[in-house]
This record gives C-alpha cells, structure tokens and sequence, in this order.
C-alpha cells in the first residue's frame, strides 16, 4: 500500500463562514486554525496548502471563559532595548480592531513557515456582520453545535 500524497491539482478548496459570536476564542480558533490547514480532509498532505477558505464575522462579539477578558495580556517587542510592550484582550477587544485578537490566536496556532503565511492568507476577520465574499457563495458553519463549550452566554 502507497501513501496518498495530494498535488496541487487535486486540491478543492471551498468557501466556509463562521458567525463567531458568542463563541469561545480559543476554541474558535483551534476549529479554523485545522480547516486553514485541511487537517478535517481525507485528502490531507501536510506540505501541500489544501484547507478551506475561512470567513469569520462578528469577531468583536467573541467571547473568553474565566477572568482572561481582563487579565490576559498580549506581548510583542520593538526591538529597541527596553522596548517591550503589553496591552490586554480588554483593551485589544474594545479598541480600533477587535478582530486582530481571534486573526492572532489563529496565527500562533499555524506552522512558522512559507506553508504556515500562505495557509494564513485564506482566513479573512470582519469585526461586523458584512464581508465582501458573498460572489463565492460560502457555506456555513455552525461552529456552536459542534461542542456545548464552544459557546458561552456573554
């Protein structure tokens, strides 16, 4: 017996749209971070970009469990001496850009690499209910029946 290794002919990628609200970020993220790599396909090779296409909507309406909304903190660095900064899922959520926070923890779930860039340029974050993809008729996903704690009552 052979193992199966899909070409980039045989790849079918389709359009899928998540509501994401009231869901749980980190839960959320695991479900798309494994449809952006095509880990839910029979036909899964790992060197090869053959996941959906994702639209999320309503980020800003996505949820955290426990105390993590004020207490988690997001870290990157300037690269100047003494030039760390932080800034919280608070104040990331209710700013300019809300839905950096789910694109992020979908980021951080994905392979470091060209693969990894590539798989990421398939997700698309709106912090509304509106998203310019309707032409590719995306099929929805109901990320909420999944798992009852996919979802929790804000």
């Amino acid at each position: 017996m052979k193992t199966y290794s899909a070409k980039a002919s045989e790849i079918e990628k389709s359009w899928v749209l998540i509501d994401a609200e009231g869901l749980v970020v980190g839960r959320l993220a695991a479900i798309i971070a494994t449809r952006l790599r095509g880990k839910h396909k029979p036909s899964y090779t790992p060197h090869m970009d053959c996941g959906d296409n994702i639209i999320v909507v309503n980020a800003d309406k996505v949820v955290f469990t426990g105390n993590k909304f004020t207490d988690k903190t997001y870290y990157w660095h300037t690269n100047h001496p003494g030039g760390i900064k932080s800034r919280t899922a608070e104040r990331i959520m209710e700013g300019a850009h809300p839905e950096r926070v789910l694109h992020k923890a979908v980021e951080r779930m994905l392979p470091r690499g060209p693969l990894g860039r590539q798989q990421l340029k398939n997700l698309r974050v709106y912090a509304g209910a509106e998203h310019p993809h309707e032409a590719q008729t995306p099929e929805t996903l109901d990320v909420a029946s999944l798992s009852a704690k996919n979802k929790r009552d804000a």
